[in-house]
């Protein structure tokens, strides 16, 4: 295999199904990608959601905050409430409400806080907002929403988990340095790595080299204890520009 990632082996740890694009995206530049998901999404059953949905009838605004918030979220939601205003947080949002006949405003950047700064969104007052998200997710968005005099509610349409999943084999590999580089979207996702690894796969973890695809998840990658944290461009478009740039540097 030929290209700028010839020779080189990168952990995808993903959810099993949004890997994809990452993993041919790494092959493409002629590595060899190495799916082991440590994240996992499940739908909220809809029978739960049915308070959420009668405050989204009544929505000026709905906001997705992420592509798992389109595909969870559009199957229960079903229409959109007529006149409301789509927003999508990061252009991987927008494609995915795209994909399913919904068009959304979205700003440049990757981030609540990129789509906080847009102009359509700082007269709220008396706005009734909904925002589509998982279990858990930041609060900053609702806050700073509220604080503008919107109503905010929730629709909270999946829940991330930690996959079962047998790390003996990927450990047996990295441990005859079969793995060269790893990368992780969120820090959820490198929290759950180092307990699938366990005790054992600490050090291996810790001595190679992190790709991440925001400077928020690179800030709390090394307060975990990660020391060769590379912060690219979003999505995987700069996960995979920073890998190349990286194997690029002269040793």
């Amino acid at each position: 295999m030929t290209g700028p990632l010839a020779g080189r082996a990168v952990l995808v740890t993903r959810p099993e199904h949004q890997a994809g694009p990452l993993v041919q995206a790494i092959r493409m530049a002629g590595g060899e990608a190495v799916a082991f998901p440590a994240l996992a999404i499940e739908a909220i059953p809809a029978t739960e959601l049915a308070g959420p949905l009668v405050q989204l009838a009544g929505a000026d605004i709905v906001i997705f905050v992420s592509p798992n918030a389109a595909q969870f979220g559009m199957p229960v939601i079903g229409a959109l409430p007529a006149g409301c205003v789509v927003f999508a947080v990061g252009p991987g949002t927008a494609r995915a409400l795209q994909a399913r006949g919904v068009a959304a405003i979205t700003p440049d950047g990757q981030d609540s806080e990129a789509l906080l700064a847009l102009s359509a969104l700082q007269q709220v007052a008396g706005k009734r907002v909904v925002i589509v998200r998982g279990v858990g997710g930041r609060p900053l968005l609702a806050d700073t929403l509220a604080s503008r005099g919107a109503s905010v509610r929730l629709l909270e349409c999946y829940r991330r988990v930690c996959p079962a999943a047998d790390a003996a084999p990927l450990l047996a590999r990295w441990r005859a340095g079969g793995i060269d580089a790893v990368t992780v979207t969120s820090a959820e996702t490198l929290a759950n790595l180092a307990t699938l690894l366990g005790e054992g796969g600490r050090d291996l973890l810790a001595a190679t080299p992190l790709f991440v695809p925001h400077e928020k998840i690179a800030d709390a990658a090394r307060r975990f204890g990660m020391t060769q944290v590379i912060a690219t461009a979003g999505g995987d478009a700069g996960l995979v520009e920073g890998l190349i740039n990286w194997f690029r540097k002269p040793a």
